[in-house]
């Protein structure tokens, strides 16, 4: 049991950061899923980009998947989507998974 307490502290330490809570809340709302697609709608630089989904891949919040030469990022589960959806008082169900 004490190891799933510490998933879930990793995984809430990762969506604390108030840029990574902005990439996993736009993953989940706008469909954009590609770092070019991220650095577009918000301004912030490839490496910035890409280090926060780093951080939140280790944590368990997204999964990546390569295609070419492109890597497309989603959210991990419908409990990361749960609890970025009490955070915004907004319902999971209106979230792409």
């Amino acid at each position: 049991m004490e190891s799933e307490y510490k998933k879930r502290s990793e995984l809430l330490k990762a969506l604390s950061h108030p840029v990574r809570l902005r990439i996993v809340h736009g993953l989940l709302k706008t469909g954009c899923h590609n770092v070019t697609c991220m650095e577009e709608k918000t301004g912030m630089s490839q490496s910035c980009i890409s280090q926060h989904l780093q951080k939140l891949r280790l944590a368990g919040a997204v999964t990546a998947r390569r295609t070419g030469n492109e890597v497309y990022y989603s959210v991990s589960s419908p409990v990361v989507a749960g609890v970025v959806a009490a955070l915004f008082e907004e319902e999971a169900s209106n979230y792409v998974l």
